[in-house]
């Protein structure tokens, strides 16, 4: 048994974020005990039977979960996964920008906050399942709600709150399709991804698909409707998820067994190397047919030959040769790739609309045009003053 700052380590695994906060309240009631009675704690044995001592320091020992003054906004930020959920917005307001319709300040605004509340309530559900296999990552093991920082009760609470809120905001201050998608996306990401990763393999694509709404609910937001261009963004964020993902979870072996997650990097490294390579190729197919459905022009095709080319090529190298190198490369070129397709997206779209739908302007024309032809055929029928009004 290990003390540090109120903590206790277990060897056993724990089920439920419940059972990691009790362990660390009997902690700190234990010491803090000890402490009144005078007790002096026992040094900690190590497994080789060698007494490890503590530092000489004095060491403060901290009640858990504890809360630091001024630091609420701060742990709010690490709970709702700020970075991810700011990728998630940035895809939002892309597929938003790409519709064919008028832009709307409002509504844009109101997509991009709902959107962003919606991601943050998901991220927090997440992190309050996986406490006790958090604590068993290295990656993961100074989250706020594994330290203790907030508790699980704070957690939940955020969460409904921004649930609430963000779904709100696409209801009543975008459309119900928008609406929909984020609802559908909060269940499948806390209902089904989540406890799937402790699961099946195929977990992996159903975050993928997670990660492809956000921009089917932009470009909803702003056409309150979805077609084949929608689908050639959601399209290309899913592909660029499995690239991403299985070049990050490579280097991450040990920590996912450990904690006893599924993933593909664990069970089946050959398909995970499989997978990065066919879905970076796919990108240079989805890429290629945007022009083809109007979504962007032809030069867009060209432009994101390169950038895609080089991508399926880092995909290749870690397929042929898959060690930390390959993998954190691809990574991290993954990182670059996202934002330069997104931006290419925006500046070779097919038409900009400031201020009318698409369409509006020739259905304008077509009614005005039919509006003229039946008054001249009642002005041939009708005195000339009825036909052409009082004057």
């Amino acid at each position: 048994m290990i003390l540090f700052k109120g903590i206790r380590r277990v060897q056993s695994q724990l089920r439920t974020p419940v059972d990691l906060v009790l362990i660390r309240y009997s902690t700190a009631a234990t010491i803090a005990s000890q402490d009144d009675k005078g007790v002096t704690t026992a040094s900690p044995v190590s497994q080789a039977g060698k007494v490890q001592h503590l530092p000489d320091s004095q060491i403060t020992w901290m009640p858990s979960p504890y809360t630091m003054p001024g630091k609420t906004l701060s742990q709010y930020k690490k709970l709702s996964k700020f970075r991810l959920t700011s990728l998630v917005v940035i895809t939002t307001m892309g597929g938003y920008a790409m519709a064919p319709a008028a832009f709307d300040p409002t509504t844009f605004a109101m997509c991009t906050l709902g959107t962003g509340l919606v991601s943050a309530a998901a991220n927090a559900i997440n992190q309050y399942h996986e406490v006790p296999f958090d604590s068993q990552m290295s990656r993961t093991k100074n989250r706020v709600l594994v330290t203790g920082q907030m508790t699980p009760l704070h957690a939940v609470t955020f969460a409904a709150v921004s649930a609430t809120a963000g779904l709100s905001m696409l209801y009543f201050g975008v459309n119900g399709l928008t609406a929909a998608l984020g609802a559908g996306n909060l269940f499948l990401y806390t209902t089904i991804y989540t406890p799937m990763k402790r699961i099946s393999i195929v977990n992996t694509w159903v975050g993928s698909i997670v990660g492809a709404i956000p921009p089917l609910m932009g470009w909803a937001g702003c056409a309150a409707t979805l077609d084949a261009g929608a689908m050639i963004l959601a399209g290309v964020l899913y592909a660029w998820q499995f690239p991403h993902f299985n070049a990050l979870s490579w280097n991450l072996r040990p920590d996912y067994s450990r904690a006893g997650y599924r993933m593909m990097a664990v069970t089946n490294p050959g398909l995970c190397r499989r997978t990065a390579l066919r879905y970076s190729v796919a990108i240079v197919g989805l890429s290629a047919m945007a022009p083809v459905l109007d979504v962007t022009n032809y030069w867009f095709a060209l432009e994101t030959l390169p950038l895609n080319a080089y991508f399926a090529y880092l995909a290749y190298k870690f397929h042929e040769k898959s060690d930390s190198g390959s993998s954190r490369k691809l990574f991290r070129f993954s990182l670059i790739h996202l934002p330069a397709l997104m931006l290419l997206f925006l500046t070779n779209k097919k038409e900009w609309y400031f201020s009318k739908p698409a369409g509006e302007e020739n259905k304008k024309e077509s009614t005005y045009s039919a509006i003229k032809h039946s008054a001249s055929s009642l002005g041939n029928v009708l005195p000339v003053a009825v036909a052409e009004g009082p004057r």
